[in-house]
């Protein structure tokens, strides 16, 4: 148990009260994609993601995952690879955004079924970049309007928030740079549509059951959850 958590970020919860067994996953620091990150930075690599993600969705002991989310961002391809990865999974899904969720840590936050912000956290969207944590790769403009189009169809498509209004927030002038774009902190991102409500471990963890029960046809909680795979009209 004490590898997983040291290698990938990893625990089994179990709840004596409900009988849930909730597999805690981390995705933090810089999601590390086709190249290698420095020795000295913080990663989730995707490629160990990916095979974890589908022996979750085949076990029969893992009722519900729960992302803890604090990351700057990184390889685009890869980061949305992840993301589908994660919508997905048929298991109860909620993600608790502790930190950040910048540039492609936006869809990976908004890929599952609820999303709680802590109130201190913050959402960056940006368009994508030359060079930098988003794509290091020199590329033509047609190619970065495609990935671009790829990153707001995603975040629209699993939130309240529409196509137009995240390419707007992408060229939003920034305080430092023109291409900042926008930033969202805690309740801010939720009255902007891309989340449900801003909180910590305990309304992650409250939700995370709920959703469970909801998927096992507990009577106890029969309220039907806000998803964030309603898009905006």
């Amino acid at each position: 148990m004490d590898d997983e958590i040291k290698e990938y970020g990893m625990r089994l919860l179990k709840d004596d009260e409900t009988g849930h067994q909730i597999q805690l996953i981390s995705i933090i620091g810089e999601v590390e994609g086709h190249e290698s990150a420095g020795s000295q930075t913080k990663t989730t690599k995707y490629e160990h993601m990916l095979p974890i993600l589908a022996s979750l969705e085949q076990s029969t002991s893992v009722d519900g995952i729960l992302f803890l989310i604090n990351t700057v961002g990184g390889d685009v391809s890869c980061g949305l690879a992840l993301a589908e990865m994660i919508a997905g999974l048929s298991k109860p899904t909620v993600a608790l955004v502790v930190g950040d969720s910048h540039s492609i840590g936006v869809p990976l936050s908004v890929a599952v079924d609820y999303t709680v912000i802590a109130p201190s956290a913050t959402v960056i969207i940006h368009p994508v970049r030359l060079s930098g944590m988003v794509l290091g790769a020199p590329q033509t403009y047609e190619y970065f309007r495609l990935i671009q189009e790829r990153i707001t169809g995603f975040i629209a498509g699993h939130s309240r928030v529409g196509k137009e209004t995240l390419e707007k927030w992408m060229v939003a002038p920034g305080i430092l740079t023109r291409d900042l774009g926008t930033i969202l902190v805690g309740n801010q991102a939720v009255e902007a549509g891309l989340y449900q409500r801003t909180g910590g471990i305990a309304e992650a963890l409250q939700k995370m059951h709920e959703l469970i029960d909801e998927k096992n046809g507990n009577p106890q909680h029969e309220k039907k959850h806000e998803n964030n795979r309603t898009s905006e009209g």
